[in-house]
C-alpha cells in the first residue's frame, strides 16, 4: 500500500482502486478524478497483484484519452504499461478482427471507410437504384443504417422486419432496407469496414465463433471500460460477453454526463447494470476537485430535476468562487460582441491568456456572431469540430492511394484515384470497368486486370499503365516500412508534381498539406510503440483518429470554441455558454417526451461543469433562425440554479474601432498610387530558383540565421523548436512570408 500512484487518494477513490475482484462500478461525479482512479487500479493490479498487462482489457472513447492513461500508468510502473490492451472500443476491436478477420470472410488488410467514404457509397448506390437525392440524403441514409447496426440488426433482419418496413414507408423512404442491403454487400465485397461494423463485426465474430470467444475471455482477466455511460448496446454486449468468465468487469462513468443518445449511447447500460450482474459493487465519487463551490451547487440544482438517475450529491472543498453572471443581449449579434469584450476585459483584469477561455454552445451556426467578435476584437481562436486535416481533399487523395495498395478491392478509393492526377482515363473509360464489373461480378480492381478483354486503344493503354504502377506500389509495401512506401506512392502517382505545379497560394497550401502528411507516416514509424511500421498499420491509426486527436495547432493560445457535446471531458478556467434560450438549449426537437428533455439537462450539467473559476451564461432577446428574426426566451434551464448563485449583467456592446476601416483605408491608398491586386498575387506565388543551390546541414541552425529554400527563396530564422519529436524552424521568408518546416524534411542553404 505505499506504492506513490496511492497517496492522495480520498477514501472513496482508494476503494476503487484496490477492489479489483467481481463487477464493480464506479460513479465518478464531474471533476472527481476519475481518471487517476482507473490509471491507479490497472497499476495496482500489475504493480500489487502482479497480473500481467497482457491479460489486462481497458477501453476508452478517444485515443487522446487512451494515450493520457497509457502516459500516467507508465510513469508509475514503467515500460509495462505498454503491453496493456488499451484503447478505443473501435481501435480495439480493429486490431481483434484483424486477427480473426478470415473467420468473416475477410482479409487482415481490410479497409476501414470513414464517415465520407460511407456517404459517397450510399450516393452512388441511390444513383444506381434511379431514386431522387433530395428525399435518401446519404446523411439520413447512414444515420438510419448505423442505428441499425448500433442495435445489432443486420440488413437481412431490417428488410424482413415489417416494423421497420412501415417506419420507411411512413417517412416516404420505402427503399431503405435495399440500400441498406447493398451498402452492405458492397462493403464486403470491397473488404471493407466502415465504422460500425468494427462493433458489429466483433459481436457476429463472438457470436458464431465461441472457440474465439472462449479465446479471448480467457486472455482478458479483467475489463475497465471508461465512460460507461456512452457504451451503445453493441458494446455492451461484446464487454459483457468479455467478462463473462471471470466476472471482473469494472466500469467507470457518471449517468449526470450521457449526452450521445444521438450516437446510439444507451443510459440504460449503466442505470441497469446490476440487473446483469447482481454481485455488483457500486463506489461513488463525489468530491468534485476542479470547480468552485457556486458551480458545484449550480450544477446539482439542475441535474436535481431529473427522474432517471443514479443518486448522489457532488461536492468541493474548493472556494466559493464567483457568482455565475448571466447575460441579457437584445440580439445574438450583441451577445458576441458582450462575450468577446468581457474576454478582452477578464484577460487584463485576471492575467489570464486566451487558452483559460471556451465559448460553448448548442449548435455549429452559432459560432459565427462569436467568431465576428472575436475577430474584431482580434482575439485569436479555434474551433474544435471544424474541417480536420485528414478530411482534406489532396490529403483524402493520398490516402486512397495507400489504401489501394494494401486492399485491390477497396471500391471507393479505387474510383477516387484512378484518375486522379489526370491520366487519360474518363469517365466513360470508368463507366466500361464499372460494367464489366457489375456482369462478371467481379471486384473492380479484377476488372482493371482484364482490361485488355473490353478496352482497346489509348483507353486500354492509360489503365494498363495505372495497374502496373499500383502493382509496383504493392511489391515496395511487402519490402518496406510505410515511410518509404508512402514517399514513392506521392511521387510517382504524380500527386506531388500535380500539386507541385499549381503556384496558386491554395496549390501551395496543399502541397504543404501533403508534405505534412509524409511527416505524419514519419512520426508513426519513429515511435517506439508502434511495433508494425507497415502503411496497413499507419492506415488503420489514421483511420481511427477522433475529431479532438485531429487538431493540430502550433499556436495553442486560442480561445477554444465548441459545441457542448464536442467540450465533454474537457476543463477551462472561464466557460462563456452562449444562446441559452427556449427551443435552442433545450432544443426545439429535444422537448417530445422526458427521456430527451433531460438528455437535454444532462447536457447542461456538462457545460456547467466545465469551467473551474467562472462560468458565465447569455441570452438573446431576438435571433435570426433560418433566415428570420425571432424573439426568444431565457432557457428554462436558468431558472432551475437557485437565484443565489446568479448574478445579472449589465454588460452592453461597445462600440469597437475594428479592423476592418484601416484595412480599407489602406487598400484604398495602395490602389490610389498604382498597387494592383495581380502585383500581390504575383508576388505570393512566386517560385525560386537557383541552379547553384546546394542543402547545408541544419543541425546547428540558429536563430538569426540567413537561409534560402529551393521553393520559397531567401529567409530569416525566427524561432527554433526541438520540442516534441520533431525539430522545427520557423523561417521568414521575403516573398512568401512565415513559414514553420520541419528541418528533417527541409532542404534550406546557410547562408551566414
Amino acid at each position: 500500500m505505499s506504492a506513490e500512484y496511492l497517496n492522495g487518494l480520498n477514501e472513496p477513490q482508494l476503494e476503487g482502486v484496490v477492489n479489483t475482484e467481481g463487477p464493480t462500478m464506479i460513479i465518478a461525479g464531474a471533476g472527481s478524478g476519475k481518471t487517476k482512479v482507473l490509471t491507479s487500479r490497472i497499476a495496482y493490479l500489475i504493480n500489487e497483484q502482479g497480473v500481467d498487462p497482457f491479460n489486462i482489457l481497458a477501453l476508452t472513447f478517444t485515443n487522446k484519452a487512451a494515450k493520457e492513461m497509457k502516459d500516467r500508468i507508465e510513469a508509475a510502473i514503467g515500460t509495462e504499461a505498454r503491453s496493456l490492451w488499451m484503447g478505443t472500443f473501435h481501435s480495439i476491436f480493429a486490431k481483434i478482427l484483424r486477427f480473426e478477420a478470415e473467420k468473416l470472410g475477410y482479409t487482415r488488410d481490410f479497409t476501414i471507410y470513414d464517415t465520407d467514404d460511407s456517404k459517397q457509397l450510399i450516393k452512388q448506390i441511390v444513383k444506381e437504384l434511379g431514386l431522387d437525392d433530395k428525399i435518401y440524403k446519404p446523411n439520413v441514409v447512414l444515420n438510419r443504417i448505423s442505428g441499425a447496426k448500433n442495435r445489432l440488426i443486420s440488413w437481412q433482419e431490417y428488410i424482413q422486419n415489417p416494423l421497420f418496413k412501415a417506419d420507411d414507408e411512413q417517412a416516404a423512404k420505402p427503399k431503405l432496407g435495399e440500400i441498406y442491403k447493398l451498402y452492405a454487400q458492397r462493403c464486403f465485397k470491397a473488404g471493407a469496414m466502415d465504422f460500425d461494423d468494427l462493433l458489429f463485426n466483433t459481436n457476429v465474430l463472438f457470436k458464431k465463433h465461441t472457440d474465439v470467444l472462449n479465446k479471448y475471455q480467457h486472455r482478458f482477466k479483467y475489463v475497465l471500460v471508461d465512460e460507461f455511460q456512452d457504451t451503445n448496446i453493441s458494446q455492451y454486449l461484446i464487454t459483457k460477453k468479455l467478462s463473462a468468465v471471470s466476472q471482473n468487469l469494472c466500469v467507470v462513468g457518471d449517468d449526470a454526463q450521457s449526452i450521445y443518445a444521438f450516437r446510439g449511447a444507451n443510459i440504460d447500460n449503466i442505470l441497469n447494470l446490476e440487473r446483469d450482474f447482481p454481485e455488483l459493487k457500486t463506489i461513488k465519487l463525489e468530491q468534485n476537485y476542479r470547480s468552485t463551490k457556486t458551480i458545484v451547487n449550480a450544477a446539482n440544482d439542475v441535474i436535481k430535476n431529473n427522474k432517471s438517475q443514479i443518486p448522489k450529491v457532488v461536492w468541493t472543498a474548493n472556494t466559493q468562487g464567483e457568482l455565475i453572471e448571466v447575460i441579457r443581449a437584445t440580439s445574438d449579434t450583441e451577445e458576441g460582441k458582450i462575450v468577446a469584450q468581457a474576454i478582452f476585459e477578464e484577460k487584463v483584469r485576471k492575467q489570464l491568456h486566451n487558452q483559460d477561455f471556451a465559448v460553448l454552445y448548442r449548435t455549429n451556426s452559432q459560432s459565427r456572431a462569436i467568431e465576428e467578435a472575436l475577430r474584431r476584437n482580434n482575439i485569436k481562436y479555434k474551433i474544435v469540430g471544424g474541417l480536420s486535416f485528414y478530411q482534406r481533399k489532396e490529403i483524402k487523395d493520398l490516402l486512397a492511394y495507400f489504401r489501394v495498395v494494401i486492399n485491390g478491392n477497396d471500391e471507393q478509393s479505387l474510383r477516387r484515384i484512378i484518375n486522379q492526377p489526370k491520366r487519360s482515363i474518363g469517365q466513360t473509360t470508368v463507366d466500361k470497368i464499372l460494367v464489366y464489373s457489375s456482369e462478371n461480378d467481379l471486384p473492380l480492381w479484377e476488372a482493371v486486370e482484364r482490361h485488355p478483354l473490353y478496352l482497346r486503344g489509348r483507353a486500354s493503354n492509360a489503365v494498363g499503365d495505372f495497374a502496373n504502377m499500383i502493382k509496383s506500389f504493392r511489391i515496395d509495401a511487402e519490402r518496406n516500412d510505410a515511410f518509404e512506401v508512402a514517399k514513392r506512392i506521392a511521387k510517382d502517382s504524380g500527386l506531388l508534381k500535380h500539386l507541385y505545379d499549381d503556384k496558386s497560394i491554395e496549390g501551395l497550401s496543399r502541397f504543404e498539406n501533403v508534405q505534412e502528411l509524409i511527416n505524419a507516416v514519419k512520426e508513426f514509424i519513429d515511435n517506439e510503440e508502434n511495433e508494425d511500421k507497415s502503411l496497413t498499420a499507419f492506415l488503420q491509426e489514421v483511420a481511427l483518429l477522433t475529431g479532438v486527436d485531429q487538431d493540430k495547432d502550433d499556436d495553442p493560445d486560442k480561445v477554444t470554441l465548441m459545441t457542448i457535446h464536442m467540450a465533454k471531458g474537457l476543463e477551462f478556467k472561464h466557460v462563456f455558454l452562449v444562446g441559452m434560450e427556449e427551443e435552442l438549449f433545450p432544443s426545439q426537437m429535444m422537448l417530445n417526451s422526458r427521456e430527451d428533455l433531460e438528455e437535454e439537462r444532462r447536457l447542461f450539467y456538462v457545460a456547467i461543469t466545465r469551467a473551474e473559476q467562472k462560468l458565465t451564461l447569455s441570452y438573446a432577446l431576438s435571433r435570426y433562425r433560418f433566415g428570420r428574426l425571432i424573439e426568444c426566451e431565457p432557457s428554462r434551464f436558468i431558472k432551475e440554479i437557485k437565484p443565489e448563485y446568479l448574478a445579472l449583467s449589465n454588460k452592453k456592446a461597445k462600440k469597437t474601432t475594428t479592423t476592418t476601416e484601416p484595412s480599407t483605408k489602406f487598400v484604398n491608398n495602395l490602389m490610389n498610387k498604382g498597387f494592383k491586386p495581380s502585383q500581390a498575387t504575383n508576388k505570393a506565388k512566386a517560385v525560386h530558383n537557383n541552379p547553384n543551390f546546394a542543402p547545408s546541414d541544419t543541425s546547428g541552425l540558429a536563430e538569426g540565421q540567413r537561409v534560402e529554400h529551393p521553393k520559397f527563396g531567401m529567409g530569416t530564422v525566427l524561432n527554433i523548436d526541438a520540442s516534441g519529436s520533431s525539430k522545427k524552424a520557423t523561417i521568414k521568408f521575403d516573398q512568401v512570408g512565415e513559414k514553420t518546416l520541419l528541418l528533417s524534411f527541409a532542404k534550406l542553404q546557410i547562408h551566414d
